[in-house]
């Protein structure tokens, strides 16, 4: 019986060997992954922040080209009084 064990002891010791390097391949692989997914993991973050900013500053000028619209429009109206109101003092100096 002891000459079977050592007989078996040799493919026991090569299939440990495989498994071992096949385990320190897989680990080998899953690290270069990780670092893979750590990278695009960082660009992206990078274009999420840039896209903030950008949209950010679309939102800064929607707000400053809304409030530039609200002015005109007062603006207009002002205008548009203060002519009906020369129209109605050119129309007193006609009919008097």
């Amino acid at each position: 019986m002891p000459q079977a064990v050592r007989e078996e002891d040799p493919d026991a010791l090569g299939s440990l060997e495989e498994r071992i390097n096949r385990a320190v391949e897989l680990v080998m692989s899953l690290r270069d992954e990780n670092e893979t997914l750590a990278r695009q993991l960082q660009e992206v973050s990078a274009e999420r922040d840039a896209a903030r900013d950008q949209a950010s500053k679309a939102l800064d000028q929607a707000q400053r080209a809304t409030q530039e619209l609200d002015d005109l429009r007062t603006e207009r109206k002002q205008v548009r009084t203060r002519i009906e109101k020369l129209l109605g003092q050119m129309d007193l100096l006609s009919n008097a």
